[in-house]
């Protein structure tokens, strides 16, 4: 149901039931997987080794990770920043794929190209998250500030956090990180929906029984295999977004260990294999890893959830009028 296929029925959902689904989607995964974002901001914006054999790592493991943050912000710290994430995710999702599903839909109608290939996808779902990213990354960029920041917090709330911001940075604050995420989402989305649906098909393959529970098991193994793939071969582009998305923001993050400023991506880059090596570049990679799996499962599982959902009701609706 991922992109425009013809031979389905579904296909006749409208733009707007694909924003909402897309939304619902991005809500109900943020909210599950807000604890893991959390853990893996903490460890990609750490300079010192992440060791437990390093005196000065403050965050070394997932669990103690966990355990510290809980111990020393309470619980409700996993959530950090879940307002502006929120708003992040509803919007995300529904740019995304009402982007994507038009994408598929224009190569259908337009050009020879079968609309289930792998690389038309690729090209669709890269150009979707492209979209999605531009609209969105002023709200990308509060949720990093918020996840990072420890006690005292130096923002109050995500109106002081804007003001602040805006007052003391510039508006061109709030794209800090546009170019690696560019760079990095591109291939990422384009290989999430990509592998996706080539998952799918072999899933079909391998394992072609049907029914509700069949599909929703399919949808979700499959999209957590695509997220930990695409992940894990665009996974430094992350890391360098992250860290300069905290530039200028460094007086919150000395509780934390060393800070660095960076003057841009090339800069970024540099300094992290001279310092901290080239396995610094994929640190946080673990929960990255977990996060995406989560995530990318959860969206598509998800999506495709409400997709049938507000198709059924539609298709309930029609019949009731057709009776009456």
């Amino acid at each position: 149901m991922v992109g425009y296929d013809p031979k389905s029925e579904v296909k006749s959902i409208s733009a707007v039931e694909v924003a909402v689904a897309g939304s619902a989607s991005g809500f109900v995964t943020r909210t599950l997987i807000s604890p893991v974002d959390v853990i893996k901001i903490r460890f990609q914006l750490q300079i010192e080794q992440l060791s437990p054999r390093n005196p000065l790592a403050k965050y070394y493991g997932i669990l103690q990770t966990a355990h510290r943050i809980l111990h020393e912000e309470g619980l409700t710290a996993f959530w950090k920043g879940h307002v502006p994430a929120q708003l992040l995710s509803v919007s995300y999702g529904a740019v995304q794929f009402v982007t994507f599903e038009c994408l598929t839909e224009l190569v259908h109608n337009a050009t020879p190209y079968d609309t289930r290939n792998f690389i038309v996808h690729f090209v669709c779902g890269g150009l979707a998250a492209c979209t999605a990213t531009m609209t969105v990354q002023p709200l990308d960029t509060l949720r990093t500030r918020f996840a990072a920041q420890g006690e005292p917090k130096v923002y109050r709330n995500l109106r002081h956090a804007v003001v602040t911001m805006y007052q003391t940075e510039g508006p061109l604050t709030f794209y800090r990180g546009l170019t690696p995420t560019i760079i990095a989402v591109f291939p990422y989305a384009g290989l999430q929906f990509s592998f996706y649906n080539l998952l799918q098909q072999l899933y079909k393959r391998v394992m072609p029984s049907e029914g509700m529970n069949a599909g929703n098991v399919k949808n979700l193994v499959c999209g957590s295999c695509a997220g930990v793939i695409s992940k894990t071969l665009t996974y430094p582009f992350d890391l360098f977004k992250k860290r300069l998305q905290v530039g200028g923001f460094e007086q919150a993050r000395a509780a934390f260990g060393q800070v660095r400023t960076y003057k841009g991506l090339m800069d970024c880059a540099g300094q992290i294999v001279r310092e901290e090596g080239p396995v610094g570049l994929f640190k946080g990679l673990s929960p990255s890893l977990l996060k995406a799996a989560l995530s990318t499962g959860f969206t598509f599982f998800w999506y495709e959830f409400f997709c049938n959902l507000l198709y059924a009701l539609k298709d309930t609706g029609s019949t009731k009028g057709q009776e009456g």
